[in-house]
């Protein structure tokens, strides 16, 4: 009796070769659920291959992220996963810093007090642009020993709200909420002296000329809309324009202020926790992995190197 050849469909990833880069750890990751399905399909279909498919139908312990991700997420227990996928966390690219210089070429180029508050608190917290233009007046603690009782120097509360005028809002929602005129709660940011310095010399002369009585910080000055709230694409334009005229190249955008001072934080302490608790991340390990890059300039660096080469300074 003669045997009857069966065709058996495969599952096929063409190679990259030279000159072509390989494949990165988010492509491995889709490759590996592309075949993860193909097989299951394949063994379900033909009925073929129980050890496979159990191999295969695993699962683990959802994430944070995961629960966010699902509809009612707090009640899940587990996540399918893929053990043909690739260990560990795919590799992050490095976030854009800004140009070198870009604080003292923005201040020279900005036309107003407001726009160099702006700069200037930008330049000197992890603020995020909604968070910064959905500012309160009550939320400033801008002296020591403030009355909520949660930083003892000067400092900021980012608070999320749903209702501003100019739809400006938080990106992190923590609790916040104001007791006898007193915000505690939400995020907080350490005030520098030149921050105070600059919202002084603002609301001494540009603020106190308009009849606000929303009680958001930053304002427009003027135009129709003169003493309304001033929106988040509003200050990216003024940014923008900004960095134009300083002759800054690509375009300047807030992010970046918020990944330059975690960077240079880092670079200062070493410690992944203290850059996490002054940028208000997620996790000192996101912060390792994103911004733990060594200094090419630095002279550890340069020793490394030149004892690995075998030369003397």
């Amino acid at each position: 009796m003669s045997s009857v050849e069966v065709p058996v469909p495969m599952f096929m990833v063409a190679p990259r070769l030279p000159p072509k880069r390989p494949y990165g750890a988010s492509a491995l990751k889709v490759a590996a659920a592309c075949m993860k399905g193909f097989y299951l399909h394949v063994c379900t279909g033909s009925g073929a291959n129980a050890e496979l498919r159990s191999a295969l139908a695993v699962e683990r312990l959802p994430t944070k992220a995961d629960r966010s991700r699902a509809f009612l997420g707090h009640v899940a227990k587990s996540m399918p996963a893929n053990p043909l996928a690739p260990a560990g966390r795919p590799t992050r690219r490095h976030p854009k810093m800004l140009p070198d210089g870009t604080r003292p070429s923005l201040l020279e180029c900005v036309n107003t007090a407001r726009d160099a508050m702006v700069v200037q608190w930008l330049s000197d917290t992890a603020m995020r642009i909604g968070g910064l233009t959905g500012l309160h007046l009550v939320d400033l603690h801008l002296r020591r020993d403030a009355a909520c009782g949660e930083c003892r120097d000067a400092h900021v509360h980012v608070c999320h709200r749903w209702g501003n005028q100019n739809r400006a809002a938080a990106k992190i929602k923590p609790d916040w909420q104001m007791v006898d005129g007193v915000i505690t709660g939400g995020e907080i940011y350490r005030a520098s002296p030149a921050m105070i310095s600059r919202y002084l010399a603002y609301m001494t002369t540009e603020y106190a000329g308009v009849a606000a009585g929303h009680g958001m910080l930053l304002i427009q000055l003027s135009g129709p809309r003169r003493g309304e709230p001033w929106s988040a694409d509003a200050a990216r334009g003024v940014l923008r324009r900004a960095g134009c005229r300083a002759g800054l190249p690509g375009r300047i955008k807030p992010q970046a202020f918020r990944h330059q001072l975690t960077n240079d934080v880092l670079d200062v302490s070493g410690d992944p926790m203290v850059a996490k608790v002054v940028g208000n991340w997620a996790s000192a390990r996101m912060v390792d992995e994103v911004y733990g890059h060594p200094d090419l300039h630095s002279p550890e660096f340069s020793a490394a190197l030149q004892a690995v080469w075998g030369e003397e300074e």
